[in-house]
């Protein structure tokens, strides 16, 4: 420990409120991509009735809002290079607004669908912009507690979603799905005002050659002098600056400034080191969705509903009880992810969504074969379904976008960010889209016994990840180098 700081950039241990208040008010954004996410779950069931629409509609509808943040996703990764953070997140404020008022205006189902195609890049834009300003604003040991935030957000306009989907169900039909599509935009108008107030990432900065705009900005969200200077240090010599360069403005390459080039380093030629933290991002996106959570959060209603749950009103107070479970449990996440670490959250949660998944398909199974109509599978189901929720919210769902944000390397951070939330889109699309043409062919139990057997598979690839916790982002290559070198070292040679 000198003056302070140890090894890892760490100080007194004491979390800075300018660095919490600056993640909180960018988490805004995540609470509105929640919102709409959930709020959709009920909106597809009035939809429906109001519209006149059938099965494949729906399920169309569905997956256009996550095919549609796809190229949100790139376009975010690029805008956040060229043009800043800051800029992003109120970029897609803007988008989030314009979706949901044409949206919510809708007189049919093809002026509906524009509107949903405009939120999806919106939740594209989300999805990148809020874990990646967390993670470039946060020290490293509040890291995992700051940068969790975004999805404690997430979760918390989830239950929003999920209470406006109970509330506006008691108005006209064609008007209650409508008030509950255009709630998001107050949030994202009061957003826009604070990013004007508030700080630009100082990494950004530092890409841009305005070094002494950063050095101000970690002054602001470091606790001592000390730190701030270590912090600046350590981002210079990652972006390539002489770190004894005490210019205010530094003239960088244009190819540092854009992002330009950033995907062809990643994808063409990378390091030992770096080719581990991209499968390594990857992954934990794609076994994020694969897992089948998405499928229980916008198809809950259609669960609860095989139980025997018929009546609208008690179908969306269900829903209600997921929003509130991923609540409580992602708050829980937010203090363990700097104490127990990444990976034991990871694992556990892998596991108990193995359990949880089997008990939904034995049940499921068992319904689907009797012919009496017992109560005992509507209590079954809603429990075990709010376990499923808690286990994958209190590990896998805040620690996928901590990790992928944290790993990446500077120079290709946001646009490899870009990369993974492209593959958690993709994922995400083919398992909502498919779902329910899945459960009509193998049933609903074969349904979760599928995704049972993919959490197995989760399971195994956690277990082989470094832990990252306490780390600067900067030492990020060394963390995985260490493991790619012992993977050297211990692959058995030829005797020539």
């Amino acid at each position: 420990m000198e003056n302070g700081i140890d090894e890892n950039g760490n100080s007194d241990g004491r979390l800075n409120n300018y660095a919490f208040a600056s993640v909180l008010a960018a988490s805004m954004i995540s609470a509105v991509f929640g919102y709409v996410i959930a709020v959709m779950s009920g909106v597809l069931v009035f939809v429906k009735e109001d519209l006149h629409i059938n099965d494949l509609q729906v399920q169309l509808l569905a997956g256009m809002l996550h095919i549609c943040a796809l190229p949100g996703c790139m376009a975010a990764g690029r805008t956040s290079d060229y043009k800043g953070r800051r800029v992003t997140i109120i970029l897609s404020c803007i988008i989030f607004s314009l979706g949901s008022i044409l949206m919510a205006y809708g007189p049919s189902y093809l002026i509906v669908m524009i509107g949903n195609c405009i939120l999806g890049v919106a939740v594209g834009f989300a999805l990148i912009i809020a874990p990646l300003y967390s993670a470039e604003i946060s020290p490293p040991s509040y890291r995992g507690f700051l940068t969790s935030l975004p999805e404690l957000s997430i979760n918390i306009g989830l239950l929003f979603g999920y209470v406006s989907n109970f509330v506006f169900e008691k108005l006209s039909l064609k008007l209650g799905w409508r008030i509950m599509v255009v709630l998001p935009v107050l949030p994202s108008l009061c957003l826009i005002i604070l990013m004007l107030k508030l700080v630009e990432s100082p990494r950004w900065l530092v890409m841009q050659g305005r070094v002494g705009q950063a050095r101000k900005v970690l002054l602001l969200i470091s606790n001592t002098r000390e730190e701030a200077e270590q912090r600046l240090k350590e981002i210079k010599g990652d972006v390539g600056i002489n770190e004894k360069c005490i210019q205010d403005i530094v003239e960088v390459p244009k190819k540092t400034r854009s992002g330009a080039g950033a995907l062809k380093e990643l994808f063409c030629k990378p390091s030992p080191p770096v080719r581990r933290i991209l499968i390594a991002a990857i992954g934990v996106h794609a076994f994020l969705q694969i897992g089948g959570i998405g499928a229980i959060l916008l198809y809950g209603p259609r669960i609860f509903e095989r139980t025997g749950i018929t009546n609208k009103s008690k179908l969306m107070l269900t829903t209600v009880g997921i929003g509130a479970t991923k609540v409580i449990f992602s708050f829980i996440s937010i203090f363990f992810l700097d104490k127990v670490g990444r990976r034991v959250l990871f694992v556990v949660s892998a596991g108990g969504m193995v359990v949880t998944f089997l008990g939904l398909g034995i049940c499921m199974t068992i319904m689907e074969y009797s012919s009496e109509n017992a109560v005992w599978p509507i209590s079954f189901t809603i429990v075990v379904i709010y376990i499923l929720v808690a286990f994958m919210t209190i590990g896998i769902g805040p620690a996928t976008w901590v990790y992928s944000a944290e790993i990446l390397p500077l120079r290709f951070r946001a646009q490899g960010l870009a990369v993974c939330v492209t593959v958690n889109r993709i994922t995400n699309v083919i398992v909502l889209t498919g779902f329910i043409s899945v459960y009509k062919k193998i049933t609903m139990g074969g349904t979760f016994f599928l995704f049972a057997a993919i959490n197995v598979l989760a399971f195994w690839f956690y277990c082989t990840l470094p832990e990252t916790k306490g780390r600067s982002l900067e030492d990020m290559e060394t963390v995985f180098g260490k493991k790619s070198q012992l993977e050297i070292q211990t692959k058995p040679h030829s005797n020539k």
